[in-house]
C-alpha cells in the first residue's frame, strides 16, 4: 500500500465524520433560523393587520356611519378589515392563518377556542405583556403561533360593544343582543393570533440543509483532490524520484544525476542528504578503484 493510499484512508474518514457532525449541528441552527424567519414574517403580517384595524376605525367607520343606521356594514369593524387583508396575504402565504380570538365576540366566528382562550387569559393576567410566542399540538402536527393582545384603547370601539342600547340597530338585527357587550376601556378582550405549522420552518431548514450538504460535499471533494495533488507534488513525487535514483545507483549507475533539491523543507533536506551520500559513495568507489 503506497503512501497516498494510506494518507487517504485517514483523510477520508476524518472528512466524513466532520461532515456528519457539521450536518447534525447545522440542522438545529438552521431550524432555529428558519423558525425566526417565520416569526419575523408573522410580525410583519401582524403589523399589517394592526394598521388595517387603525385605518378602519379612523377612516372607514366614519364614512359608513349613515349607512350603518339602515344596514350593518362589516367593513366598519376593525376585526373584519384585518381578517380580510390577511386573507389577501394568504394568497401568497397560504401556510399562515389569522384569527382575532375574542372571549365575548359579536361575530361568532371570532369566538376563542380552548387554547386561544388560554392565550387571551395570559394577556388578561399580565396587561404589560405585548406578545406571546409558543407551540402547540394539532391534529396536523406541531404548530407555531404568535399572538398580540386586543385591548380597547379608543372610545370609538365602545360604540358597538359597551351596552346594547348604544349599539347600532342594524348590528343587533344581524348578531343579536346576547354577545359582544360589556367591554370596557383598556380591557383586554381578545388576541390577534397568527399560526403556522412547524412543518414549514422544518421544511425550510431541510432545504437549507440540503444546500449546505451539497456545498460541504463539493468542498470536501475539492479538499481531497487538492491535498492529494499537493501530496504528490511535495512528498510522494520527490520521494519516488529519489527512490528511482537510489535504485539506479544500487545497480551501478555511475552517471546517475543528483537529486534536484530546492527550498528548505524536509524533502529538500532529505534530498541534500541523499546527494551528499551519493558524492561520498562516488569518492569511496574511486578510492577503491585506485
Amino acid at each position: 500500500m503506497n503512501l497516498t493510499m494510506k494518507f487517504n484512508l485517514v483523510l477520508i474518514p476524518v472528512l466524513l465524520v466532520s461532515g456528519v457532525l457539521a450536518t447534525y449541528f447545522s440542522f438545529d441552527i438552521l431550524e432555529k433560523n428558519a423558525e425566526k424567519e417565520i416569526i419575523d414574517r408573522a410580525e410583519i403580517m401582524m403589523e399589517s393587520a394592526l394598521a388595517m384595524r387603525s385605518y378602519t376605525v379612523s377612516e372607514i367607520r366614519p364614512l359608513l356611519a349613515l349607512q350603518m343606521k339602515r344596514e350593518f356594514r362589516p367593513q366598519s369593524v376593525p376585526a373584519y378589515g384585518a381578517t380580510q387583508i390577511f386573507e389577501t396575504l394568504r394568497a401568497t402565504h397560504p401556510e399562515y392563518t389569522y384569527k382575532e380570538a375574542t372571549l365575548n365576540p359579536t361575530n361568532p366566528r371570532n369566538r376563542a377556542v380552548d387554547w386561544e382562550t388560554d392565550v387571551v387569559n395570559e394577556f388578561v393576567k399580565d396587561p404589560g405583556k405585548m406578545e406571546i410566542f409558543g407551540q402547540r399540538d394539532t391534529p396536523g402536527g406541531r404548530s407555531l403561533y404568535y399572538a398580540k393582545p386586543i385591548a380597547i384603547k379608543k372610545e370609538g370601539c365602545l360604540a358597538c360593544h359597551s351596552t346594547v342600547d348604544r349599539a347600532p340597530e342594524s348590528m343587533l338585527k344581524l348578531y343579536g343582543e346576547a354577545n359582544g357587550f360589556g367591554w370596557k376601556l383598556n380591557e383586554v378582550v381578545g388576541a390577534q393570533i397568527i399560526s403556522v405549522p412547524m412543518s414549514v420552518p422544518i421544511a425550510h431548514a431541510r432545504q437549507a440543509l440540503e444546500r449546505f450538504v451539497i456545498v460541504l460535499g463539493v468542498v470536501f471533494v475539492a479538499v481531497l483532490v487538492i491535498v492529494n495533488l499537493m501530496l504528490r507534488l511535495i512528498v510522494t513525487g520527490p520521494v519516488k524520484r529519489m527512490a528511482g535514483l537510489a535504485d539506479d545507483i544500487s545497480k551501478g549507475g555511475t552517471d546517475t544525476p543528483e537529486f534536484a533539491e530546492s527550498g528548505k523543507d524536509e524533502i529538500s533536506i532529505l534530498g541534500s542528504s541523499f546527494n551528499r551520500m551519493r558524492r561520498s559513495l562516488d569518492r569511496a568507489m574511486k578510492m577503491l578503484e585506485e
